[in-house]
């Protein structure tokens, strides 16, 4: 089986994303308001793109402990401080947004951002949307089934006649505006589903797999499902596209990252993991987790650099998002991990797997 691996010119694309969680800085107890949580998304973003990072990705939520309820409108406001960066929805609850809206708002974001908008779309890790839009949560695959097919033909055509059963059916409807791009890109999020990737699969469109924690190699079945299922479904392997999001945090030195990291990655789970049930992290479980045969990109560059690059020799994946704003934690270390992975990090790892792609060529 062929493995598509990063474009040859190039290397990995290497970037951020944010949920922009409320949480309580667990140092000094106070929470940031959401207008100042949105101040430094779209600051967070601006650096990003003026350090020469690839993507920056904000997620949809609709919860009070969240700031990012519409990915589009966000992504509208940072297109104009940015310049080159892409602009991704990590992810997009599709299940609950009327398809042709979606496409609308994201055409307009492409035309804001001279052709650099991009769709995420997941089942999503909350429900609270189903009932606040009036879907019914017993239809919450059938919905995202549906939507993504909807999309993607409006994504093609610039009139569509289509029929569902969820929503109301399109006759010669015109679907404008039109983006700049031929086609807005759109990835299926998985976070550990053999289903979606297979839909993924089937639907061609690229793959984004939230590794959060764990043994990596237990993602590696979703890449072989998500590229048989591509080649079945006849699509053609150069436009298949694997995508790896994470927890991330970068220091001098490994320890330092650790020392650093815990405090807030901690009080990140502990926060959203009061409603299940869980005990507090302990610091034992956290450096259990962050292992350097694990997927918690945590550490020195060089940790960084080689976890991406053994996963690269797993997925053969074309772009890595770290999310690393989590817990409360201050901006200033924001940004300082920020340049640390657009100047440590993304040079290696793109150099690195430019070389593995041309010697992929070379032994053809």
């Amino acid at each position: 089986m062929k493995i598509i691996l990063a474009d040859e010119h190039y290397g990995m694309e290497i970037g951020i994303y944010t949920l922009g969680d409320l949480v309580p800085d667990p140092q000094s107890g106070k929470t940031i308001h959401a207008s100042e949580r949105l101040k430094e998304i779209i600051e967070a973003a601006r650096m990003a793109d003026e350090a020469g990072l690839d993507v920056f990705g904000v997620g949809e939520h609709h919860r009070l402990d969240y700031a990012i309820s519409s990915p589009p409108v966000v992504l509208s406001a940072i297109s104009q401080v940015t310049k080159r960066i892409k602009l991704a929805s990590t992810t997009t609850v599709l299940g609950t947004v009327d398809p042709v809206r979606l496409f609308e708002d994201f055409a307009t974001l492409d035309l804001l951002s001279n052709g650099r908008a991009e769709v995420i779309a997941g089942r999503g890790a909350f429900v609270e949307s189903f009932s606040l839009f009036g879907y019914d949560l017993d239809n919450y695959d059938g919905l995202f089934e549906e939507n993504i097919d909807l999309f993607l033909k409006l994504n093609s055509n610039e009139k569509v006649t289509w029929n569902g059963h969820f929503r109301t059916p399109l006759f010669d409807a015109e679907i404008a505006p039109r983006p700049v791009q031929k086609g807005i890109p759109f990835w299926v999020g998985a976070g550990g589903s053999l289903e979606s990737a297979e839909r993924a699969g089937k639907f061609g469109t690229g793959l984004t797999m939230a590794i959060l924690g764990g043994d990596p190699k237990r993602f590696k079945p979703l890449v072989d499902v998500y590229r048989q299922t591509s080649r079945e479904s006849g699509h053609a392997p150069e436009d298949l596209k694997v995508a790896v999001t994470g927890h991330a945090f970068i220091g001098e030195t490994t320890q330092q990252a650790k020392d650093e990291y815990y405090p807030y990655y901690a009080h990140y789970r502990d926060f959203f993991s009061k409603e299940q049930g869980r005990n507090h992290m302990s610091r034992e479980e956290f450096e259990q987790l962050a292992g350097p045969d694990t997927a918690l990109f945590v550490g020195s560059p060089q940790q960084i650099i080689e976890k991406i690059l053994t996963q690269y020799e797993l997925f053969g994946h074309q772009r890595f998002i770290a999310q690393m704003d989590i817990g409360g934690m201050p901006f200033k270390k924001v940004a300082e991990n920020i340049e640390l992975l657009a100047t440590k990090v993304a040079p290696v790892v793109r150099k690195e797997t430019k070389n593995s792609k041309l010697a992929a060529q070379a032994d053809k």
